[in-house]
């Protein structure tokens, strides 16, 4: 099953990542994608938004429908839990789905402060770390029932999977520490300096 319908070229956002998936500070780099879930009651999408800096998820959604509200709501999710005045410089990577692409999500984006880019067509390279983290998902959370209920169930399992992802999953690259506990250290040390 595929979940990117790439929209038009025209107008879209140029790619500021070029997959370099690093950041400095957490409000850097946000990266957003979505996956399916097969269920008994029909298959269900979970989007999510994950701060780059400590592979933190900052928004996640579940629903029904791969419609616009779906990528909305994480991101609406991800700008309150998040964002205050301080947005500069935030860029916001997603791939070329029409919901990334649609006028309320690029509208929501500009009002919010965050820098849109857009990887290339059909290039999930240029989404990488986005992609793991659902590669994660799916292995952690989802292959582990044979049939999933409804969008209830998948909501509940990951509501809880993403508590215990940010703070107590060890995550290699940040040094085998939650993404929490990772802030947590980066804030401490910014007090003290």
């Amino acid at each position: 099953m595929s979940t990117t319908q790439p929209g038009a070229d025209v107008d879209r956002a140029p790619d500021l990542v070029a997959r370099q998936f690093s950041a400095t500070r957490p409000n850097q780099l946000w990266v957003a994608d979505f996956t399916y879930v097969p269920t008994a009651d029909g298959t269900v999408y979970t989007a999510f938004v994950i701060d780059v800096f400590a592979r933190r998820i900052v928004g996640w959604k579940v629903s029904h429908a791969m419609r616009t509200d779906l990528v909305l709501d994480a991101l609406d999710q991800a700008i309150h839990q998040r964002c205050d005045d301080q947005t500069a410089d935030l860029i916001h990577q997603s791939d070329r789905g029409v919901q990334y692409l649609s006028m309320r999500y690029t509208e929501r984006l500009v009002d919010a402060g965050l820098e849109p880019s857009v990887g290339r067509r059909g290039d999930s390279y240029d989404n990488a770390l986005a992609e793991s983290v659902i590669g994660l998902y799916k292995t952690e959370v989802i292959r582990r029932r044979d049939q999933w209920a409804a969008v209830e169930a998948v909501e509940y399992a990951t509501l809880r999977w993403v508590e215990w992802f940010n703070h107590r999953r060890l995550l290699g690259p940040i040094g085998f520490v939650p993404p929490a506990e990772f802030e947590a250290q980066y804030h401490a040390q910014a007090a003290v300096a």
